[in-house]
């Protein structure tokens, strides 16, 4: 039994003592430099406010519900606010184009409209409209019954 013992002992003090003084080293000199690119600058955003716009209430089974009217911000950089401004009439086009056949009403009789998936489909229309990375968040700032 001792012939079994003592080199089993060994093993795990051999680890032991290895496994200490790796981390003792990684604490004294630090985790290597990381390779990567450096963390990109903060970009200074500006909210860029869209005109009232209505969309229909549709139900998952597709009929009608009734109509919303929604305002809404949207979060660009700064030097890109005067292009978004001058383009928004190709973002309302967009929006139109999505809002009929997604599912925007909620609750049970769906008078309610779903702000996550009109904040979903506006973000899907900016990207058409003005580029992927253009608009980095929608602001739903008002939903109304129209």
């Amino acid at each position: 039994m001792g012939k079994i013992l003592l080199p089993l002992l060994i093993l795990l003090l051999g680890a032991g003592v290895g496994g200490a003084s790796g981390f003792g080293v990684r604490q004294v000199l630090g985790p290597p430099a990381a390779a990567g690119p450096s963390k990109p600058a903060k970009v200074e955003t500006t909210l860029v406010p869209l005109p009232r716009m209505t969309a229909p209430l549709v139900l998952p089974d597709g009929r009608l519900s009734g109509y919303v009217a929604f305002e809404e911000q949207l979060e660009v950089p700064s030097e890109e606010a005067a292009r978004v401004t001058a383009q928004l009439p190709y973002l309302q086009h967009a929006i139109n184009m999505r809002t009929y056949r997604i599912p925007l009403a909620a609750g049970r009789d769906g008078a309610l409209p779903n702000i996550d998936v009109f904040r979903r489909v506006t973000l899907d229309a900016a990207t058409e409209a003005f580029g992927r990375g253009v608009v980095r968040r929608v602001a739903v700032t008002q939903a109304v019954p129209a």
